[in-house]
């Protein structure tokens, strides 16, 4: 058996969120967000290995949490500065050859079958990276491009293990904005896998509104 670990990355403020605690923590539908996160990835496979990976400074609060709400089994991983480094202490505790997923903590509305399908198709070629294409024309510079040719980048995005550690042996760019930039500067090939608009980022007030709108149609 193949296996199978999720890496899930929540290092927020809520600054933007115009709020008093870090967005992840924020409860919609009944849940703290990122518990709604982890949730999705062991129903995907009960089998999945999650990490969870947060500033320290947020240990203690997240311990509260757990006391009060059922959550799933994970392991907590101390999170660095950056997106790039908080992405390499989650998978510097990873010993095992197999396929991890990298995934937004606050990105809790992604589908069972998404998850499964990045699982296989990184299995068969290595990266499976999710994305959806963009809704609303599109401009460069000021220049009008072809939105058909514009995809929208999300996650889950899913790697051979070896792949991805050995990417991310480099120093760190200002270019890498997620995991794909770190594994594309590689040399890897990114295959990109078919997601939906409901997996959203949960960011700003807005986007608040339309999750707690979302778990009530549920």
């Amino acid at each position: 058996m193949i296996k199978k670990y999720a890496i899930i990355v929540a290092g927020g403020s809520g600054s933007r969120m115009k709020s008093d605690i870090p967005k992840q923590f924020i409860e919609v539908g009944g849940l703290p967000i990122l518990m709604h996160t982890l949730k999705r990835f062991k129903e995907a496979d009960s089998e999945i290995e999650i990490i969870l990976v947060l500033p320290e400074s947020q240990f203690g609060y997240w311990s509260e949490l757990c006391s009060i709400y059922t959550t799933v089994p994970h392991q907590l991983v101390k999170g660095g500065n950056t997106r790039f480094q908080s992405g390499l202490n989650g998978l510097q505790v990873i010993d095992n050859e197999g396929l991890v997923a990298i995934h937004d903590g606050v990105r809790p509305f992604v589908s069972v079958d998404i998850i499964n399908e990045s699982f296989k198709i990184a299995y068969e070629k290595g990266t499976a990276i999710v994305s959806v294409l963009s809704k609303d024309s599109v401009r460069v510079n000021g220049r009008a491009i072809d939105r058909s040719t514009v995809r929208l980048i999300q996650t889950p995005q899913t790697f051979q293990i070896s792949l991805i550690k050995k990417a991310f042996e480099t120093e760190e760019l200002n270019t890498f904005t997620d995991d794909a930039s770190v594994a594309e500067h590689a040399g890897f090939e990114i295959n990109l896998i078919e997601g939906n608009y409901e997996n959203i980022k949960i960011t700003t007030p807005d986007d608040l509104l339309w999750a707690e709108n979302y778990c009530s149609s549920k």
